[in-house]
């Protein structure tokens, strides 16, 4: 049996686990008493060697000491010599240091006199070369050799910069310049041929020679002056065709001028159907230009290229407006007549009544998606350039319609305000008296679908915003939507005045010295407009219509600010990393492409459309931005004024359906409190009889029935509200909620006329208190508390007049003290 060593090494190590493992490890055939025997003489002889082999190596360890001391003994004198030598080598190396420093600084002096020395002879080389190079340059234009000229024009110029600003060479400086002019005049012919012919290497050798004398912007405008001639060719034809095709009209059609300097005659051929071949035909020739210049001028071609373009857009730019102004003036009759254009009419010069429409827009936007198109495939043909090159050049494509992108939010004001005036909210209201009902009834329907198109207008003005100007221009136009959508909550305001004065809930205002004098009127005027049952009804589901209109508005305004604020949300996004984005470096283009050569998405992000104008307008970004991050606050407004009138709208909503609600009661209750019968006296009969009615009067069971048929009037309206499941609870608490509050008016008015009553007797106190039951019957058939100012009517009332005064002092913990008090001063009762 083999015994491990290593267990009795570790810090565990279990003396009781061991000997049951290793008695577990032996034969099942064997005694485990013979194991135990073997096992322990086996730990006993390994103990032995053991404790052997450590005397034997502790001898042979004391035995090494001595000798390792004298080892030690030996390096410490070693290192002690040593440190002594590094010692003297250092003092040496000071030394050798302290006389080569002079050495060397003597050295370097004498180094600058040297090359002072060979500067000036250079110098002299120079100015003598230079004199030369003056007196043999003209041979040089005589022989007609232009590489060797621009050589030698090169050399005169190193010398001159070599000598400096010596008087004695300043006309040959002079001379200098006159001869670069003479020697680029002499290329220029030639490099017209060469371009205009496809001569590569021709071009490229001329290139060379205006590189060498310092005129490569002479280069990109000769490159420039040469294609815009065709380009130019290309812009006109628009009006060689017109001319051509406009012959035989020339007797019907006179030329009519526009606001800027370019004057068309009418055209024949639609602009804008012109203008998408007129892209084509560009792009045709200027990738023909790109693929040639790659090959003539490979090292410039990405510049000069787009440097082609943005001069030709800079050329008919003005010419470029004219015609769109004109463009969008053709799609409506009235403008087309007058042959104007929107900028016309925004800058006034129109007859009156002629406003900027949808049309006019629409137009616009179309002819900007044209051009959106062919900047896209411009884009995508000089992926390869430099990102500010890019940038420059999509601007100079865009920069026709800047100046009807400055003025768009002024555009969207006069479009909008111009559709939703148009849209007939008024007509219905002003017929004649014998048809109210339906009258009130079809505003309140055109009331409430007037708001679904309102919106679907200012949903369609965020699109074009967003199609036209890319979002730059979104803070004008919350403007205009904000001063829109308050006209419309104007107009509506407007409406509920007149629906007040249809519905007579409009009293004027009486002054206190014409109240007795009115009073005959007021009859006369009740009896005038005296209604049917069937037409009050009517004025109540009318007016209780309206309820759905200011729910309509508040709901469909909210939906509409939200989803504006997504958007404001969605433009801060795409924006922010276009415009103020911190991988783009405007001076270089590597960190704008990616692997393939192609642009980043944040290179793609800074030529947005929004974003081309927002980066060189800092003011307006940072000021768009501004909005934007408020836009992220949960408690931001949109329409912050439009807001404030919803809700005022609302309310006045709310106050016209009370008061229709309430009319009918506030009528049969006025001049309750001055009935006579409230101080009429019990007649004297021989016979013992009850002096006072046994039912309630007229006035309050009229009103009861009116709030009890009230719950009927107001289902079909909680039907239109539960559309579904979920507004079924919403719809139930509503109707209870104007039911509750049409009963709780007329408990307050009722209390308030009983308040006025002067005096009381017996008998219109036991009346009085019948009419309080029944009301109070009603209120709670309708499942309205009894308010306790009425509970207190009835109870002081009812009760005989001589135990009013107990009952006052002895329960009035169930009174309300004050209208006890009232009441017993209408009886004249004395509490004292």
């Amino acid at each position: 049996m083999m015994i491990d060593l290593a267990s009795f090494s570790d810090e565990k190590f279990d003396a009781k686990k061991w000997i049951n493992n290793a008695s577990n490890s032996r034969h099942p055939h064997d005694p485990l008493d013979k194991h135990l025997v073997d096992l322990e003489m086996k730990l006993q002889m390994m103990s032995e060697e053991i404790a052997a082999s450590l005397e034997e190596q502790s001898s042979a360890a004391i035995l090494r000491v001595p000798r390792a001391s004298r080892d030690v003994i030996r390096l410490r004198d070693d290192a002690l010599s040593l440190r002594h030598s590094v010692a003297s080598i250092l003092l040496n190396l000071k030394k050798a240091e302290g006389s080569s420093a002079e050495s060397i600084a003597t050295l370097a002096k004498v180094d600058i006199v040297k090359q002072r020395m060979e500067a000036a002879y250079e110098t002299l080389q120079d100015a003598a070369g230079l004199t030369q190079l003056s007196s043999t340059v003209e041979d040089v234009f005589a022989s007609n050799d232009l590489p060797r000229a621009a050589e030698t024009l090169a050399n005169m110029r190193r010398c001159l910069n070599a000598v400096g600003e010596v008087a004695e060479f300043a006309n040959i400086r002079k001379q200098l310049e006159v001869l670069e002019d003479r020697l680029d005049s002499m290329v220029q012919p030639r490099l017209t041929d060469a371009i205009t012919n496809r001569k590569v290497n021709i071009a490229q050798d001329l290139r060379e020679i205006l590189i060498r004398i310092g005129r490569y912007k002479s280069l990109e405008n000769h490159y420039t002056k040469v294609h815009l001639k065709f380009i130019r060719k290309l812009w006109e034809d628009y009006e060689l065709k017109q001319r051509t095709k406009s012959g035989s009209e020339r007797n019907q059609v006179e030329s009519i001028s526009s606001s800027h300097d370019y004057q068309p005659t009418l055209p024949t051929i639609a602009f804008p159907s012109w203008l998408p071949s007129f892209y084509d035909e560009l792009l045709l020739y200027l990738e023909q230009e790109w693929k040639w210049s790659m090959l003539a001028f490979p090292e410039d071609y990405k510049t000069l290229v787009a440097k082609l373009l943005i001069e030709a857009m800079v050329a008919i730019g003005a010419s470029f407006v004219s015609r769109i102004n004109l463009a969008t003036g053709d799609v409506v009759s009235e403008t087309k007549a007058l042959g104007k254009g929107v900028l016309d009419i925004l800058s006034g010069d129109m007859p009156k009544g002629v406003k900027v429409q949808t049309k006019h827009l629409d137009a616009l936007i179309d002819l900007h998606n044209m051009t959106g198109s062919f900047a896209k495939n411009v884009q995508h043909l000089f992926g390869e350039s430099d990102l500010n090159v890019l940038r420059d050049t999509l601007k100079a494509i865009y920069l026709p319609y800047e100046s009807f992108k400055q003025r768009y939010g002024q555009m969207e004001r006069v479009t909008l305000s111009a559709e939703i005036s148009a849209i007939d909210l008024r007509g219905a209201v002003t017929r004649g008296i014998g048809a109210q009902g339906i009258e009130l009834s079809e505003t309140v329907r055109r009331m409430e679908e007037s708001i679904p198109q309102v919106i679907v207008l200012l949903e369609a003005s965020i699109d074009r915003c967003i199609s036209f100007t890319g979002g730059s221009e979104a803070d004008e136009l919350i403007q205009a939507l904000d001063d829109v959508m308050l006209q419309f909550i104007s107009t509506l305001q407007e409406i509920l005045k007149t629906l007040r004065s249809v519905c007579g809930v409009d009293v004027p205002p009486d002054s206190s010295s014409s109240k007795k004098e009115t009073g005959s009127e007021k009859r006369d005027g009740a009896r005038k407009f005296e209604l049917s049952s069937e037409e009050e009804w009517s004025y109540v589901q009318s007016a209780l219509q309206i309820l759905t209109v200011a729910d309509c508005l508040s709901s469909r305004s909210a939906v509409f600010e939200a989803s504006l604020r997504a958007i404001l949300a969605r433009l801060n996004t795409n924006l922010s990393s276009a415009v103020f984005g911190s991988s783009i470096d405007p001076n270089s283009s590597h960190e704008s492409l990616d692997g393939n050569g192609d642009l980043s998405m944040a290179g793609r992000a800074a030529l947005d459309v929004a974003a081309l104008r927002l980066f060189d307008a800092p003011e307006k970004a940072q000021k768009l931005f501004n909005l934007l991050e408020q836009s992220k606050d949960p408690r931001f407004h949109a329409l912050p004024v439009a807001s404030q009138r919803v809700s005022a709208f609302v309310d006045t909503v709310n106050e016209l359906v009370y008061d229709v609600l309430i009319s009918k009661v506030r009528k049969h209750f006025s001049g309750v409190s001055n009935l006579p019968i409230w101080s009429a006296v019990e007649e004297q009969t021989a016979f013992h009889l009850p002096s006072f009615s046994a039912y309630a009067q007229a006035y309050v069971t009229t009103v009861g029935e009116y709030l009890l048929t009230l719950p009927q009037q107001l289902e079909p309206l909680a039907e239109t509200i539960s559309n579904n499941d979920a507004n079924a609870d919403e719809a139930q608490f509503f109707a209870t909620e104007w039911m509750f509050k049409v009963a709780e008016g007329a408990a307050a008015l009722f209390m308030e006329q009983l308040r006025g009553i002067q005096y009381i007797t017996d008998r219109g106190a036991q009346q009085l208190s019948v009419d309080i039951e029944y009301l109070s019957n009603v209120l709670s058939a309708l499942s309205m508390p009894i308010p306790p100012i009425l509970a207190t009517f009835h109870t002081c009332l009812s009760t005989p007049r001589d135990q009013l005064k107990d009952l006052v002092k002895t329960d009035s913990e169930n009174l309300h003290v004050p209208t006890a008090n009232l009441v017993c001063k209408m009886r004249r009762v004395n509490l004292e």
